[in-house]
């Protein structure tokens, strides 16, 4: 038996096809050309089917994800900027300032910024849960036998910090923010820039359906958004435009007072000008004239309220 191309239970051999093509008709040939033609094509639709359906499962796919707008963990990061870290040969400093947070609650533990170890502090039910002081020990006797010690520092109520990442974690219904302080508004020196994770747990199976002005209202509970920043700005322009005013008052005041200073200032002594005088006393005594008139042995130095006549050097007439 020669090969068999098969199509849906039917078996075309290489001898039924020999038999069509030296017996049949021209009809039957016909017929014969398009049924092989159907079985081709049909293979490859077999062929490209899964293909098929992986494309339009991951446009469906695509499409359900894009209808559902941004994510939690998007409008948290559109809510809290978070501030940018930067090193040189000075150490560490902020680069680029985020949202400002006030700390309403005490008992968050951060360590300095150099420090890689980090223990979390847990906001759950309206309470803050400090990290157990065992495990901080302990951390710092591993830490000295690296020959560095550990330091810790209890943020207080007002201390003013900047969210530096934020992680949304739905299957465990935590939200983790990690923050650094603002040295330059809690007036720090030298910096130090404490850094802390603050983990906010949220009852079980809770997060996945609260909405992000929920969550936002949880988190403002320990770390609300400070206004400080703008009333800063306006003092500074209220300041700027007190200090305009008085400084345009004191300008005043003393403009006023120095009127009568330079009314009593002497009267300089008046320019004399005399018959035979020559002209570099004419221009000592009144200054470069405005336009000199030369007519050979006699000239004439116009100045803006009289006239100098000169006859062959010597003053002659003045008008």
């Amino acid at each position: 038996m020669g090969r068999e191309r098969r199509f849906d239970g039917f078996s075309l051999s290489r001898e039924f096809s020999r038999h069509i093509w030296n017996c049949g008709t021209q009809e039957l040939r016909h017929a014969y050309e398009k049924l092989q033609e159907a079985v081709m094509m049909w293979e490859r639709l077999k062929t490209g089917i899964p293909g098929l359906a992986l494309i339009l499962t991951t446009l469906v796919a695509w499409s359900a994800s894009r209808a559902q707008g941004p994510t939690l963990q998007e409008q948290l990061a559109a809510q809290y900027k978070v501030a940018k870290m930067g090193s040189d040969t000075s150490g560490y400093s902020i680069v680029e300032q985020g949202t400002l947070l006030a700390i309403q609650k005490g008992g968050i533990l951060g360590v300095p910024y150099t420090d890689q170890a980090v223990l979390s502090t847990k906001y759950e039910g309206g309470t803050v849960h400090s990290p157990n002081t065992f495990l901080s020990k302990g951390i710092g006797f591993g830490m000295k036998k690296f020959g560095k010690e550990q330091s810790t520092h209890l943020f207080q109520v007002g201390d003013k910090v900047y969210p530096s990442k934020i992680d949304v974690n739905v299957s465990k219904d935590l939200v983790a923010l990690s923050i650094v302080a603002c040295d330059t508004c809690n007036k720090t020196d030298p910096p130090t820039y404490n850094k802390a994770i603050v983990v906010f747990q949220f009852p079980k199976g809770s997060l996945g359906k609260a909405s992000a002005g929920e969550v936002e209202d949880t988190i403002g509970q320990l770390l609300s958004i400070s206004n400080d920043e703008g009333q800063q700005d306006q003092s500074a322009q209220q300041g700027g435009q007190q200090g305009g005013q008085q400084g345009g008052q004191q300008g005043g005041q003393q403009a006023g007072q120095g009127q009568p200073a330079a009314q009593e200032q002497p009267q300089p002594e008046p320019q004399t000008i005399q018959k035979g005088q020559t002209p570099d006393e004419v221009q000592g005594a009144l200054g470069k004239p405005e336009k000199i008139v030369n007519l050979g042995a006699k000239q004439i130095y116009v100045y803006k309220d009289l006239k100098v006549t000169f006859l062959n050097g010597k003053v002659s007439d003045v008008q």
